[in-house]
């Protein structure tokens, strides 16, 4: 199937985005884990990172966005989806874990965050992580 044809059966429009995203809680476990995008919808997010993963998880990230070039302010969306595919490097050697995945998730919800709030949802996240160690 050529590429155009795969791009008519999408719902909504693809922009690729190399953005910072931030996983912060997969189901009900809370982390913090650190990736790119590589693009991006109104309907669902592409992104690259490491984090065991599977299909049909309820996820939780941060995706911080561009700001113009004479602004200090820091845009953050926290968006809340499912994973919908996963693709996982293949294992030459052993085990894979340690490489990143290419995640696709849908934005289900999503709300533009204040850093007040962004640092107490990161804070949060990185204690309950700290706790399961």
């Amino acid at each position: 199937m050529d590429e155009d044809a795969v791009r008519e059966q999408r719902r909504f429009r693809r922009y690729d985005l190399k953005l910072p995203v931030e996983l912060i809680r997969v189901g009900s476990h809370r982390l913090s884990r650190l990736g790119k995008t590589r693009n991006l919808s109104s309907g669902g997010v592409l992104f690259k990172l490491r984090c065991k993963l599977e299909l049909g998880d309820p996820i939780e990230y941060f995706i911080t966005l561009p700001s113009g070039p004479e602004s200090d302010v820091v845009v953050r969306m926290v968006c809340r989806g499912k994973v919908v595919r996963l693709d996982r490097p293949k294992a030459d050697v052993g085990t894979a874990s340690g490489k990143p995945i290419t995640v696709a998730a849908t934005v289900e919800r999503y709300e533009f965050v204040r850093l007040e709030r962004y640092e107490f949802i990161r804070q949060s996240c990185s204690q309950a992580a700290m706790a399961r160690m």
